[in-house]
């Protein structure tokens, strides 16, 4: 008798079907007669008797030739999977560069330093965030042209895009890619826009990095900033009582989303008019996130950055992140909305004024009517303009346990808007 091949137990129950297929085929059919010879004398009381016989020595030739097709087969398919997983991840890697290597050879050399920085992206490795290509940016901008301009900020420019005949967006250039501070900038604001969901903070369709420029594709914004809108041309003229009264609220409604209802929670830390974008309605939605963290409970050393000047001196004394910085600088923004003044007055002179030195002219019922922005004289109630004067100065008080929660303050703005631009308590 043959050894029987000693095989996994997997390999038997994958072959089976083909084994008993090639089994049937083969069996020999013999007469007992010629199997067992019965007794002298014996007769059989009928006609012969049949049985089947495999043969042994076939039956384990048969077993290896179905293994080795089925180990054939098995092989094939996974080096098709691995040949299609390496094409798949060459051709991601190659997108993440913002570049076609068909159209654009000599750029590729140039644009590989910028791939590890792609790759520490978190929501771009789980493949949540489009890519888009540099040239498709550069085009719809006509070249990131000045008619384009949206508005500037400290870090970057807007710019109005066109995709196509039906498709615009805000495009954020930030040059000077080679630094590492704005490198850390940039990825930390990918990475935040890719999981904060909120009606009041900006949405980030995608972004593209080419040599030392990155791109920030946004929704289509079509007012600019806040800033622009305040201290443009234009001076705060398109901004009437009850429109600056609804920006006030929806950047105090995308505060609270951040504070009480993502968890962990966040604390934006360079909110500033310039980071309010407006879109067509005038809807407010907070924006860059570069500086952005969770919330910290204890005190940790951190590097301070961004516009120390709209920031609490707390804050900039003990590096504390803290949700009353936040209100701080939501302080100092309606300062703005109320008195038509940059948060600092001539900067570029050793007599820069802040806009938080007027708040004891604040308390002054009787002269606050005067020093508003000339925009909105008159247009208002004055009981509103008293309450909505109250919020700012706690806002802004140099201790933060004197400052209230943001829920606080979106409830004593919101009762001043009339329904029709967002005067009632939505649920998020």
């Amino acid at each position: 008798m043959l050894r029987s091949s000693s095989v996994p137990i997997w390999v038997l129950g994958f072959s089976f079907f083909s084994v008993a297929v090639f089994v049937s085929s083969t069996s020999q059919e013999i007469p007992i007669s010629q199997a067992y010879s019965p007794p002298v004398g014996a007769q059989s009381p009928g006609p012969p008797i049949v049985i089947k016989v495999v043969l042994r020595q076939d039956l384990n030739k048969k077993i290896l030739i179905a293994l080795i097709a089925s180990s054939t087969l098995l092989c094939v398919t996974v080096m098709l999977l691995l040949y299609l997983l390496l094409w798949r991840y060459s051709y991601m890697k190659n997108s993440f560069t913002g570049i076609n290597p068909n159209h654009h050879p000599d750029s590729v050399r140039s644009s590989v330093s910028t791939k590890p920085i792609v790759n520490k992206i978190d929501s771009v490795t789980k493949g949540t965030i489009p890519v888009y290509e540099y040239q498709l940016l550069e085009s719809a901008t006509n070249k990131f042209s000045e008619s384009n301009v949206l508005s500037r900020g400290g870090r970057g420019c807007l710019y109005r895009a066109c995709l196509d005949e039906k498709s615009s967006v805000t495009v954020k250039k930030i040059d000077g890619g080679g630094d590492t501070d704005i490198e850390k900038q940039f990825e930390n604001e990918v990475d935040w826009l890719a999981k904060i969901k909120h009606q009041n903070i900006i949405s980030m369709l995608g972004f593209s990095v080419y040599r030392q420029t990155r791109c920030i594709v946004y929704e289509m914004m079509q007012n600019g900033s806040l800033e622009s809108q305040l201290h443009g041309p234009s001076q705060g003229s398109g901004l009437t009582w009850q429109l600056r009264m609804k920006i006030a609220v929806d950047i105090a409604r995308g505060l609270e989303y951040l504070h009480e209802h993502c968890h962990p929670p966040v604390v934006h830390r360079d909110l500033k008019s310039s980071n309010i974008l407006l879109d067509s309605h005038f809807n407010a939605k907070i924006s860059d996130f570069g500086y952005a963290a969770v919330l910290m409970t204890q005190r940790k050393n951190l590097k301070l950055n961004g516009t120390l000047g709209n920031r609490a001196s707390q804050y900039i004394f003990d590096g504390k992140i803290a949700d009353k910085n936040d209100v701080y600088s939501f302080g100092v923004i309606l300062l703005e909305l109320l008195l038509g003044k940059r948060w600092v007055e001539k900067p570029s002179t050793t007599e820069s004024e802040s806009v938080v030195t007027w708040v004891p002219k604040l308390s002054d019922r009787a002269n606050l009517p005067n020093i508003l922005d000339p925009a909105i004289k008159g247009s208002m109630d004055l009981k509103h303009l008293y309450q909505v004067a109250a919020v700012a100065v706690l806002c802004v008080q140099p201790e933060p346990s004197y400052r209230p929660l943001i829920t606080d303050v979106l409830h004593s703005l919101i009762p001043l808007l009339p329904l029709e631009l967002g005067g009632s308590l939505r649920i998020l």
